[in-house]
């Protein structure tokens, strides 16, 4: 039986693009054991895989704010403990940053990792021993797909990823019947699409009886959905929702239209179908990736900022003439 740490501890769209690998080992390793150290604010994530044993939180962001106290060096212990209690067949760190490769240093059993050719950070590569080349050219999935087959012994998948999540297919508020989420908010503002880009989208919608959820995260998304959603008539603000909330929204939407934000990739592992926009990273490496039974487009790249009547056009190619709304009951 193989026993397996992954090291994968952030971002939100960091830890969905590693989430196919599972599916990869168990097609080879159908006993494997797999555990998972990830970044307390994205646990959610795998903890909705089914094929995850055991979800190990780390709080590195929290702990560089609070290097000094007690308590920081205290949480810090008892998670170099909880690691160094299990004895893994590999060690896998799909991250390659220094922080990463340290945290699998914590673990027994052999360290996997990029090469100093492949790592993010070229240094992260002297905590492994053994390192593997897997391009940077190509798509952050099909990394970590390439290096998880190196690091097993088998060949490369070309099938389409399966991210292999389950949101918990419970309605936890009173929702519309036929809704499109919009992931408006993102981590820098040359991310953003306009407001008025927005507002004309939530018109278009109107014209198809579909209501525009709007979800957010801090107080200026809460601020830009309220304004997108005084403009118009059928769009709604949510309520603050924890990630794992938010997978089980948009897993009933009938699509989700999105800016480059790792909800959007969020969106495309719970099998909804995804518009991604993109204004200022190009999407060849880190854009949404349609799963096995998920539909999903790329708009924009690098300086551009796609038109609204492009996503329009999307939307119709990719929602309207294909599939019922997954909301209807």
């Amino acid at each position: 039986m193989l026993k397996l740490l992954i090291i994968k501890t952030s971002s939100l769209g960091d830890v969905v693009h590693n989430l196919p690998i599972i599916a990869d080992i168990k097609l080879h390793f159908p006993d494997a054991e797999i555990d998972w150290v990830v970044e307390e604010s994205f646990a959610d994530i795998p903890k909705l895989h089914p094929h995850i044993r055991q979800v190990i939180p780390v709080a590195i962001r929290r702990w560089r704010k609070n290097l000094f106290s007690m308590q920081t060096w205290q949480q810090l212990k008892a998670i170099k403990k909880q690691i160094a209690t299990e004895r893994y067949d590999i060690v896998l760190d799909t991250q390659g940053l220094i922080k990463s490769g340290l945290i699998a240093t914590w673990a027994h059993g052999v360290r996997h990792g990029y090469n100093k050719n492949s790592c993010r950070e070229p240094l992260a590569s002297y905590f492994y021993q053994a390192k593997h080349d897997a391009s940077r050219a190509q798509h952050a999935v099909n990394r970590n797909r390439a290096l998880t087959a190196a690091a097993l012994g088998y060949a490369t998948p070309t099938t389409s990823p399966n991210y292999g999540i389950q949101a918990t297919q419970t309605k936890h508020m009173d929702l519309p019947q036929r809704y499109v989420i919009g992931l408006h908010g993102t981590s820098r503002e040359s991310k953003l699409w306009p407001i008025e880009h927005w507002v004309a989208l939530g018109n278009w919608l109107i014209t198809h009886d579909l209501e525009l959820l709007l979800p957010w995260a801090s107080e200026a998304e809460f601020a830009r959905a309220s304004i997108i959603a005084t403009s118009l008539n059928n769009a709604t603000v949510l309520p603050k929702q924890s990630i794992s909330q938010l997978a089980d929204i948009i897993s009933h939407a009938h699509a989700t239209v999105g800016v480059d934000t790792g909800l959007s990739h969020l969106s495309t592992a719970v099998d909804t179908p995804t518009i991604a926009i993109y204004t200022d990273t190009n999407p060849a490496l880190t854009g949404v990736m349609a799963g096995h039974n998920t539909k999903a487009i790329n708009l924009g790249g690098v300086g551009q900022i796609p038109r609204v009547d492009e996503v329009t056009s999307a939307f119709e190619h990719l929602c309207l003439h294909s599939q019922p709304a997954k909301n209807d009951n």
